[in-house]
């Protein structure tokens, strides 16, 4: 018989066998991390230095302030996460509120801190962006850019979470002043003299420039 005539020739056989599906198999696990790692959402860094590049595009190039309002929407649109930072910014006053009155809100404060955020970074004629630290904490990160001008420098820092797809902003610092920090002052006070709906009518106003409801007879 082969396997008894032959049995060094045999066990070099398998020997050599085995060695070729190891090798493969470590190669098809090679292959797939590089595939994986090639498909993995960036980093917080490089998520926002992406955003910030590609927002200073839009602010250098050609077009009117409105058509560039609307491009750095779309373009911020996933990257800022309006519904957290809505959240902190209203804190209690979202207690207790109907399901329709939380998303009114939450929609409108998408449009004001978009519209905030964007109009602060078109103040600046051409900017630059340069970058500090990265901080990761579990799900969470820190970023660290400043924006530069021919005559100074503003700190502009990202707090972020991170998601199915990357990595979003759940608050900006500008100077170390939070925009969410800056809502929730402003809505405390807004809301210590106003209800939720009324509130809610004057961000529609302000936005969107619907007029006042006429009294009724």
């Amino acid at each position: 018989m082969i396997g008894l005539a032959h049995p060094r020739r045999y066990f070099r056989n398998m020997r050599m066998l085995l060695l070729v599906v190891v090798f493969g198999a470590f190669l098809l696990e090679a292959g797939a991390a590089r595939a994986a790692e090639a498909y993995a959402p960036a980093g917080p860094m490089m998520q926002t230095q992406e955003i910030l590049q590609s927002s200073n595009v839009i602010v250098t190039g050609p077009g009117d302030r409105d058509a560039k309002l609307v491009e750095l929407k779309v373009l911020l649109r996933d990257f800022l996460d309006t519904d957290a930072l809505g959240r902190r910014s209203m804190g209690k006053h979202l207690e207790g509120v109907s399901p329709a009155q939380e998303q009114r809100f939450l929609s409108l404060f998408r449009d004001l801190f978009v519209r905030t955020y964007v109009q602060r970074l078109l103040l600046f004629d051409v900017p630059e962006f340069s970058y500090g630290d990265e901080r990761i904490t579990g799900e969470t990160a820190e970023v660290e850019t400043e924006i530069v001008t021919d005559r100074d420098r503003f700190g502009v820092d990202y707090d972020l979470r991170k998601t199915d797809d990357g990595w979003a902003a759940t608050d900006i610092r500008i100077e170390d002043v939070s925009l969410g920090a800056n809502f929730r002052s402003q809505f405390d006070r807004a809301l210590s003299k106003d209800s939720l709906d009324g509130l809610l009518d004057r961000l529609e106003r302000k936005l969107h420039g619907k007029k006042k409801p006429a009294p009724s007879q």
